[in-house]
């Protein structure tokens, strides 16, 4: 069951990504040339927080 989880997982990424680039990809090009501006603290704490919130989702949806 873990590795269907793992493999579903990475499925919706895979599917968010490409509606990223398929909807969007005027926005993602002017995202990555502004990223080299942002400091690197803001990208590690941003990363953080999506982790976090990424597994309180988890936890919420799984118990």
């Amino acid at each position: 069951m873990l590795l269907q989880d793992v493999l579903i997982g990475f499925a919706f990424y895979l599917i968010i990504e490409g509606l990223v680039y398929a909807l969007a990809p005027s926005l993602l090009v002017a995202m990555a040339r502004l990223l080299p501006t942002v400091p690197e603290g803001a990208l590690r704490v941003t990363g953080l927080i999506a982790v976090a919130l990424g597994v309180g989702l988890v936890w919420l949806i799984r118990g």
